[in-house]
């Protein structure tokens, strides 16, 4: 008998969290378990690799990283016996659910592993694996301290994956590891599930440290939610799909107005303070884009091959055109303002100014200056209307499979860990690699250029323009520090399991 630890009942949150909710709920209620405590844990093996796998470090704090034969390298996630002894063992109860007694191969063998890169040549090394997610035969911040904890049933959440935002309500700031824990541990919580983006990911990681340093049995599992899709390794966030959805409303309506006039600019400004992923996707899902704006793709206004004069070819040639402008976008043009200089949110993130308005009156103001054509600009800004939709059909088949994944894990004994999708497998990350970077648009991916492709607009780059950072997305310990809390979205989603109570 191998694995596992007990649940209890459940919660979560946000755009795309009402649903992650449901699926959670469903998930965890299908353990059928009564008892709050850990009855067990599993003991970590590596049967058909034992006499070639080797700890780099028998150290807990440090990375687990495994290494075997033809290279490979496995980036292990912390477990419950690597730092609490004598953790007795139970079974997997759904060995003897009527609805998996047909499909032995639902359950995940205890050396399967996803790798992180599935193009390779033939005599390179086997590369960074991840333990692959699922149940094994064997085997927002200020919540925490606040009085009003919510109680999740099945039947509160029943249909809350329909709706929009976050049941559980969100908050900026309130990061006090300390409080955190010892909430955690006077109110008999033994698992945690942190939902969010880059910044609660991070804000997860120090939880879980602060866990571990205590000897405590609590689980700490993250679940990647943002729109930006800024979180590294894994293949998308949930949200993500929603958000470039709800998004082409806005272009399809840019596109209307812009095409209704004369000289027409339909200009739309999305989500995105340092990654460019929703204004990209959007754009070449809409294919009524002319040009998209993005951090990681500098350009400028004036001069031969500047943004004037594409624009001013675009509607010469076709009488209109659409413009799509992420928010962070050209921050290093806006001429700063004692406003809004070194000031920074609750979370720690430098507040940008609107990048929207100021390119909007930019170019109103060098047709007027040229005086050769008269524009007829209108400028749409959905910031919050694509995040506060509810999750369309893509997420909430994602929601299910993290729900799942992350609950398998914890009942496995897995924490310090976060759950998401590597090459279309569910997989378990450790803290450490989701929060070293930010996911960045890779300006000399493939993906660029078929939107270059698309939209028919120039680089608007120069070589000195090709960074390092931008050409790989971002290097380790460059670029803006993750905080604690997200980019834009902030820390929006905490589940703790005592019982019903959640916060």
């Amino acid at each position: 008998m191998d694995s596992i630890f007990t649940p209890k009942s459940s919660s979560t949150s946000t755009l795309s969290s009402p649903a992650f909710i449901s699926r959670f709920l469903e998930a965890s209620s299908s353990r059928k378990f009564s008892s709050l405590t850990f009855v067990g844990s599993r003991p970590i093996r590596y049967s058909s690799y034992s006499t070639t796998f080797s700890m780099v470090s028998n150290d807990v704090s440090k990375p687990k990283i495994i290494s075997g034969d033809f290279g490979y390298v496995l980036e292990d996630v912390p477990h419950f016996t690597d730092y609490i002894p004598g953790l007795a063992t139970c079974s997997n109860p759904l060995q003897d659910n009527p609805a998996y007694s047909v499909v032995k191969q639902y359950f995940v063998h205890v050396d399967d592993s996803v790798p992180q890169k599935i193009v390779a040549h033939k005599d390179s090394p086997r590369g960074i694996h991840f333990r692959r997610a699922g149940p094994r035969q064997k085997g927002g911040y200020r919540g925490f301290y606040a009085r009003n904890t919510t109680a999740l049933t099945p039947k509160v959440v029943n249909d809350i994956h329909k709706r929009g935002g976050t049941i559980l309500g969100t908050s900026r700031g309130g990061h006090d590891t300390s409080k955190i824990v010892d909430s955690i541990q006077d109110r008999g919580i033994n698992q945690v599930y942190i939902i969010g983006g880059d910044g609660t990911q991070k804000g997860a990681s120090v939880i879980f440290e602060e866990i571990r340093r205590r000897g405590l049995k609590v689980v700490v599992a993250g679940i990647p939610k943002t729109i930006d899709n800024d979180i590294p390794v894994i293949d998308k966030s949930f949200g993500f799909d929603t958000a470039v959805e709800e998004a082409q409303r806005a272009i399809n309506a840019a596109h209307v107005e812009a095409e209704s006039v004369e000289n027409g600019i339909g200009l739309v400004k999305l989500m995105g303070r340092y990654s460019g992923f929703i204004a990209m996707y959007a754009t070449l899902a809409s294919r009524d884009v002319d040009c998209c704006l993005i951090p990681e793709s500098p350009f400028y206004l004036d001069g031969e091959g500047g943004l004037f004069e594409y624009i001013e070819k675009q509607l010469k040639e076709n009488g209109h055109m659409v413009i799509v402008i992420a928010e962070g976008a050209g921050q290093e043009l806006l001429s700063e303002s004692k406003q809004s200089r070194n000031q920074q949110d609750a979370s720690g993130n430098k507040l940008l100014q609107d990048v929207g308005l100021w390119i909007s009156h930019r170019i109103k103001d060098y047709f007027s200056r040229q005086k050769t054509m008269a524009i007829n600009l209108k400028y749409i800004d959905p910031t919050y209307m694509i995040r506060a939709v509810p999750s369309n059909a893509s997420d909430n088949v994602y929601c299910t499979l993290l729900a799942q994944s992350a609950v398998h894990g914890a009942m496995a004994g897995y924490t310090g860990f976060t759950s998401g999708l590597v090459n279309g497998r569910q997989t378990y990350i450790p803290f450490y690699r989701i929060i070293e970077k930010q996911n960045n648009v890779v300006i000399t991916d493939r993906m660029w250029a078929r939107l270059l492709s698309s939209t028919n607009q120039p680089s608007f780059m120069s070589d000195k323009d090709v960074t390092e950072e931008n050409i790989s997305g971002g290097k380790k310990g460059e670029g803006p520090a993750t905080q604690l809390l997200d980019n834009g979205n902030c820390a929006d989603g905490v589940l703790g399991k005592k019982e019903v109570s959640s916060v």
